[in-house]
């Protein structure tokens, strides 16, 4: 992902954060059993952290384009899709089987934050 691809998924990202928080807790808030609420505010939170990761990847990307910054934000837009996105289903639908899914997003967010450090120990001026 090259640098403006990146800013805009951290700001969509970002924006379906705010959305699916305020969807959680007015819509869902009641509805659901704690349990997938639960679920449903874990996936909101990684969800956010991560639209953050990729704005901060974007900022860097424009300063110094490097192959491992264009890989951790795609990592890192995986990680969102499989990880928070597996459990929005598994909150909305109570499907227990698409927590088989969230592990893969789960390795997706670490291999984008080991590919950040190492881009920036291998690329940073010293």
């Amino acid at each position: 992902m090259n640098a403006r691809a990146t800013l805009f998924a951290g700001a969509l990202a970002g924006f379906f954060t705010v959305v699916l928080g305020a969807f959680g807790a007015h819509a869902l808030a009641g509805q659901l059993p704690a349990f997938r609420m639960e679920v449903w505010e874990k996936a909101v939170h990684y969800q956010g952290l991560h639209a953050l990761a990729l704005l901060a990847t974007a900022l860097l990307q424009r300063q110094a384009p490097a192959p491992g910054l264009r890989r951790a934000a795609l990592a890192f837009t995986l990680g969102i899709l499989l990880f928070s996105g597996s459990l929005y289903l598994l909150a909305l639908s109570g499907q227990r089987w698409l927590g088989a899914v969230t592990p893969f997003g789960g390795t997706a967010f670490v291999a984008g934050w080991l590919l950040l450090a190492w881009t920036a120990w291998r690329e940073a001026p010293a």
